[in-house]
């Protein structure tokens, strides 16, 4: 008899073995729903993930102990900003009445004040953002910081790699924080080089098992920042990698990217300045050099920093679209790849369609995520009955991140419009106020809006295709 069969026949034998087993159900939901309760989350989230880890009994635990929501204590970050020296390197409050509300709930939230960008230039897709970050480089004297989600050790990656390699070597700072998911193909033998010539690597949170503490694999940084001597600022949806070059790729992801000049470039660089420093565990003196923080004109671009994650409750990002929606007074255009809104956002959305607002929401029309496509399709039928004009766009990837308020008000970055980026994720997002900024994303959202199919409301609904797999994504949205 194998060892299998015994432990088989050993349990059939014991008595009321089910009323152990449903004690002991009952058991792991109480301890594991009070967990979860005491999270505090929305209510539908905290259902769903009791219902969902309800039918996995003990493995649910594992899985809510891998991937459940969690706080990090980074504020003290923030707080110590003065006793580290940085809190001078913030930036100046601009003072503009025109956006004193949401520049007020952007400071509160963040503790980054509105500034301004002497220059701010559109970069369209991957080919166009990588020419312009290799020039950028190539130009850098002092430093090069480099944040990002994904970074693959491809042609792509390996061409901007080099570039660095070839700054470090010449004497420049290079410092490169890439997340430890998101980038997990770069090995040691791709970034060798780069330490060699003198450049430095960190990576946001490592996989560390360690007993009895919950591994950070679920909080990721999917931040993609570039600063170049303190002056140049990069920021957008795009990371490093040949899935997002048209010109080795045909069907590379659409996406878009923001080259800034200025004084708001400080606030990005204190947003790297604080990741490196949490990543690294150095002490943040160590920038406190002025060539990091070179003064700069007051510039006619209105502009301010976002920044949310699991470190915050403020959810900022989030806050601040639904704040500029409820602002809007004749358009809100949204652009997302993921779009799986909470109910805040969805009544934003609504009301602007049903007072009359010109209001677009344009999403691809097949993600890298099947499951995210059905959960955001789920939510179309309400949009489009308060009067939303939705647009899925192909046959390329849609990864642009964007919203478009009005005629004089934008924000682009990193950040889905879901709950795993207002919530999960290290997001961070740019808000601008400039007729010409936002004339020139109009006119390029046009084309997008052209090259999609909008969505009808008579469209045809299976329940086996369509409604019931939509249901069912939109069930699970919340975990999503």
């Amino acid at each position: 008899m194998t060892l299998p069969h015994d432990v088989l026949n050993w349990l059939a034998d014991l008595p009321r073995l089910g009323l152990y087993l449903v004690l002991a159900w009952l058991l792991y939901m109480v301890g594991l729903g009070v967990w979860i309760v005491l999270q505090k989350r929305e209510p539908v989230a905290t259902l769903s993930w009791v219902m969902s880890l309800a039918l996995l009994p003990y493995i649910g635990f594992l899985i809510y102990f891998l991937l459940g929501p969690q706080k990090i204590q980074r504020q003290r970050l923030r707080r110590g900003r003065s006793r580290s020296g940085l809190e001078q390197f913030a930036g100046t409050p601009a003072g503009d009445p025109q956006c004193l509300e949401l520049a007020r709930l952007g400071f509160a939230t963040t503790g980054l004040p509105p500034s301004s960008a002497t220059a701010a230039d559109w970069l369209v897709d991957g080919c166009a953002t990588y020419d312009a970050l290799l020039r950028a480089i190539a130009g850098a004297r002092h430093h090069v910081h480099l944040e990002y989600y994904i970074w693959n050790p491809d042609r792509t990656g390996l061409r901007l790699r080099d570039a660095l390699v070839e700054r470090a070597r010449s004497g420049v700072k290079v410092r490169l924080l890439l997340d430890a998911v998101g980038a997990g193909r770069m090995r040691r033998r791709h970034l060798r080089p780069l330490i060699d010539a003198g450049g430095e690597v960190a990576w946001f949170h490592p996989t560390r098992f360690q007993p009895f503490t919950r591994p950070w694999v679920n909080l990721r940084s999917h931040r993609k920042i570039v600063v170049v001597d303190g002056s140049t600022g990069f920021i957008g949806g795009i990371n490093v990698t040949d899935e997002e070059n048209e010109s080795l790729l045909d069907g590379a992801y659409r996406d878009l990217h923001l080259r800034v000049e200025g004084a708001v470039v400080r606030s990005l660089q204190l947003v790297f300045v604080e990741d490196w420093v949490y990543a690294m565990g150095c002490e943040p003196k160590a920038f406190s050099e002025p060539d990091y923080w070179p003064s700069a004109p007051t510039g006619a671009v209105g502009a301010q920093v976002l920044v949310s994650g699991p470190d915050s409750s403020w959810e900022a990002i989030h806050r601040l679209h639904v704040a500029a929606i409820h602002e809007a007074r004749r358009r809100v255009w949204l652009v997302t790849p993921y779009f799986v809104p909470g109910e805040a956002a969805r009544m934003a959305l609504t009301s602007a369609a049903l007072g009359g607002l010109d209001t677009r929401l344009l999403v691809p029309r097949r993600s890298d995520s099947t499951l995210a496509t059905l959960a955001a399709r789920s939510y179309f039928d309400e949009l489009l009955k308060a009067g939303v004009q939705v647009y899925e766009y192909g046959p390329r990837m849609l990864h642009t991140k964007a919203l478009l308020a009005d005629e004089d008000l934008c924000i682009v970055g990193s950040a889905n419009f879901d709950h795993r980026s207002f919530r999960l994720n290290f997001e961070v997002s740019m808000l601008l106020r400039d007729r010409g900024i936002c004339d020139a994303l109009a006119a390029h959202l046009e084309g997008e809006f052209g090259q999609a199919q909008r969505v009808r409301l008579d469209r045809p609904m299976g329940l086996w295709r369509h409604r019931l797999p939509e249901a069912f994504a939109r069930l699970l949205s919340p975990l999503l």
